[in-house]
């Protein structure tokens, strides 16, 4: 065997039994992944936030506005503004809202008599509307609660494209059997 040979296999020897910047390896190799998680559940984090408070918003534009017996367009504008306040720290100009009433007929079939929105789309009267089949209880009205949220992921590291996080509630006029709206 030559020396250089000789001198190349025990470099080769020594090399294998170096472990002088191993931990700089492992972390190198690691650290995407843990960034990655990190971030990633940063994002799931703000996104179940956000997708709770459109819940929330929902349920109380539904809620308010079957205690009254009627409802003018100052009040249904307050009924609105609540959700700004639920979906707080995050954008309310985000935030859609809508609020309607909803008749239904001897079948069971339910249409809009009155819709109200805040940066959405107010549902047409006479419009058919999926009700659940629970709340098909014929000659009766309903308040229909809807809210949808475009949300933006923070980071746009894991999560990168806008979600639209929504949810609707059906809830009985409280106070009498149905709501009367007399705004614009």
């Amino acid at each position: 065997m030559t020396a250089v040979a000789a001198s190349l296999i025990s470099w080769l020897e020594r090399f294998r039994r170096d472990r002088r910047g191993v931990s700089a390896l492992e972390f190198a190799i690691t650290l995407p992944l843990m960034l990655t998680l990190y971030l990633g559940t940063a994002e799931v984090t703000n996104g179940v936030s956000v997708k709770r408070k459109v819940t929330l918003t929902a349920h109380a534009l539904a809620d308010l506005a079957s205690q009254y017996t009627a409802i003018d367009g100052t009040e249904m504008a307050n009924i609105l503004n609540a959700g700004s306040a639920i979906v707080a720290p995050y954008a309310a100009a985000d935030l859609h809202e809508t609020v309607s009433e909803l008749s239904v007929d001897s079948q069971g079939q339910a249409t809009v008599v009155w819709s109200s929105t805040l940066n959405g789309q107010a549902l047409a009267t006479g419009q058919g509307v999926s009700i659940p089949s629970g709340l098909a209880v014929p000659n009766t009205y309903l308040i229909f609660g809807q809210a949808s949220y475009s949300y933006n992921p923070t980071f746009g590291y894991v999560l990168t494209q806008t979600l639209t996080l929504s949810d609707q509630f059906f809830l009985r006029p409280r106070q009498s059997d149905s709501v009367t709206y007399s705004g614009p």
